[in-house]
C-alpha cells in the first residue's frame, strides 16, 4: 500500500488536506462538531462576515432546485466585533486552519475589516467576497468589474499581512480577466466558482419564490461550470486556485484537481450529509493509493 501525503501548501499556508469547506455552508465549524475529524480539513472557511451585524433579506431565502438549491441570505451575520469577541475564542484551538471570508460596500470597509481581523490570533486567512449576488449595497459590482475587483484586492491586502483569497464570481464575461486582475492587485490565492445568480417563480402565487427575486445557485449544478472556470484560470495564473461549486464526492475533488486547483471546497453537499468532506478525503486517499500516487501534487491531467 502506497503511503500517501495528502498535505498542501496554500499561499504559505500547511494544509492537512487539500479538502475544504466553503462560507455560509458550514456555519463557524462548531455545528459540524459531531460528524467531522477537524484535523482531516485543510481549512474551514466560516460565514461571510462585515463590520456591523446584519440581518440579511426578507422573505424566503433558500429554494431548493433541480439539483441544487438557490439562496438569498443576503450576509446575515453579527458583525466582526461579535465574531472576534464571542466565536473565534471557542473555534480557534481546532486543529485546521481559520478562514474568515468577509464583505464590505466599499473597498474602504475591506480594507477595515482586514485591519481588524489581521490582528486577530487564529486566523490563518482572509477571504474576499467580492460576488455575492443578493447583496444590493456594492458586492456584485466588485467581481464584475476589473479595476473596482482590482481597489478592493489592494485595500485589503495594504491592511494585512495574513493571505488574501480572492472568490471570483462566475457572473463575468471573462474569468480569466478577473482572475489576472485580482493576481496583479496582489492576491495571494483566488477561490472559484461563487454562486451563479439565478432565479425561481412560484406558479401559484405568480411571483417569484425567493423574497429578493434573485439569488445565489449551488450545489452539483453548477460543477461543469465551476471545472471549466478552474481549468481556464489555474492556466493563466501563477497563484494557487482553490476549486469550488457542485463538488459532492471524492470523484469532483478529483476532477477539480485535474483541472488545476491546488484545494476544493466542500459547500451545498454539507447541507444535505454533514459527513460530506470526510468521506471526500477518504475517497481521495483511496484513490491515491490505488493509482500509487505518493502525494496529492501526482494528480495531474494527463
Amino acid at each position: 500500500m502506497t503511503d500517501v501525503d495528502l498535505s498542501v501548501d496554500l499561499a504559505g499556508l500547511t494544509l492537512a488536506t487539500p479538502i475544504l469547506t466553503a462560507s455560509g455552508t458550514f456555519g463557524y465549524g462548531e455545528e459540524f462538531a459531531d460528524f467531522v475529524d477537524f484535523a482531516k480539513l485543510g481549512a474551514i472557511t466560516v460565514k461571510g462576515t462585515t463590520l456591523k451585524p446584519r440581518l440579511g433579506n426578507e422573505g424566503i431565502r433558500i429554494a431548493e432546485t433541480p439539483s441544487g438549491m438557490l439562496n438569498a441570505i443576503g450576509l446575515q451575520n453579527p458583525g466582526v466585533e461579535y465574531f472576534l469577541q464571542t466565536i473565534l475564542p471557542r473555534i480557534r484551538e481546532l486543529p485546521t486552519n481559520i478562514i474568515v471570508n468577509i464583505s464590505g460596500a466599499s473597498s474602504e470597509e475591506y480594507g477595515e475589516l482586514a485591519a481588524i481581523l489581521d490582528k486577530a490570533d487564529g486566523v490563518a486567512a482572509i477571504e474576499l467576497n467580492v460576488s455575492c449576488p443578493n447583496v444590493k449595497d456594492g458586492g456584485m459590482i466588485f467581481g464584475t468589474d476589473e479595476q473596482a475587483l482590482t481597489e478592493v484586492t489592494k485595500a485589503a491586502k495594504r491592511q494585512t499581512n495574513k493571505p488574501v483569497i480572492v472568490k471570483l464570481s462566475p457572473n463575468v464575461t471573462n474569468i480569466v480577466d478577473m482572475a489576472k486582475a485580482a493576481e496583479q492587485a496582489g492576491a495571494d490565492a483566488l477561490s472559484l466558482i461563487n454562486t451563479l445568480l439565478g432565479m425561481d417563480i412560484d406558479v401559484e402565487r405568480r411571483r417569484p419564490l425567493l423574497g429578493n427575486i434573485t439569488g445565489g445557485l449551488s450545489g452539483r449544478a453548477v460543477l461543469p461550470v465551476a471545472l471549466r472556470m478552474v481549468y481556464e484560470v489555474s492556466r493563466a495564473v501563477q497563484i494557487p486556485v482553490i476549486g469550488m461549486g457542485g463538488a459532492a464526492t471524492w470523484q469532483d475533488a478529483v476532477k477539480f484537481l485535474l483541472a488545476g486547483a491546488r484545494a476544493v471546497a466542500v459547500g451545498t453537499a454539507n447541507f444535505t450529509d454533514p459527513t460530506t468532506t470526510m468521506k471526500i478525503v477518504a475517497g481521495l486517499r483511496e484513490y491515491m493509493e490505488q493509482n500509487s500516487f505518493s502525494h496529492i501534487a501526482d494528480i495531474k491531467m494527463t
